[in-house]
């Protein structure tokens, strides 16, 4: 089975699962969707087999989190004192990269754990212990 076409979401996806957007800020959505779907196609290869509705879902999810970038350029914190009150910010994805989190990835069917044996010393009369 192969990826669906990209983008995996539309902008009416990504409004049904966050918030209106405004025009300007749908045509950066549209971007961010069709980069989001090229990230998890990179990423995580093996999620080919994951659903459309998973795909759609966590594209989603890494595009707002993308376009949650703090208001001012560049800034990880913003902190503000006045007496004795002080106030203090930390953004969590300050740059407004697009990422997948762990528990995306394992929904995606990437980031597990697999196991696996090879065998260096094959027997030559296939028996075992020099049968």
């Amino acid at each position: 089975m192969g990826f669906p076409e990209i983008p995996f979401a539309t902008v009416t996806d990504l409004e049904a699962r966050w918030r209106s957007l405004t025009p300007g800020e749908q045509g950066t959505a549209i971007v961010l969707l069709e980069d989001a779907s090229q990230l998890i196609i990179d990423q995580c290869p093996r999620a080919a087999g994951a659903s459309e509705n998973t795909l759609r879902r966590v594209a989603c999810s890494v595009v707002k989190r993308g376009m949650q970038a703090p208001p001012v350029v560049g800034a990880e914190s913003i902190q503000q004192g006045a007496g004795a009150y002080q106030a203090s910010v930390n953004f969590s994805n300050p740059s407004g990269d697009l990422y997948l989190s762990k528990s995306e990835k394992l929904s995606l069917g990437c980031g597990r754990q697999r196991a696996f044996t090879i065998d260096m010393i094959p027997s030559q009369s296939g028996g075992c212990c020099g049968d």
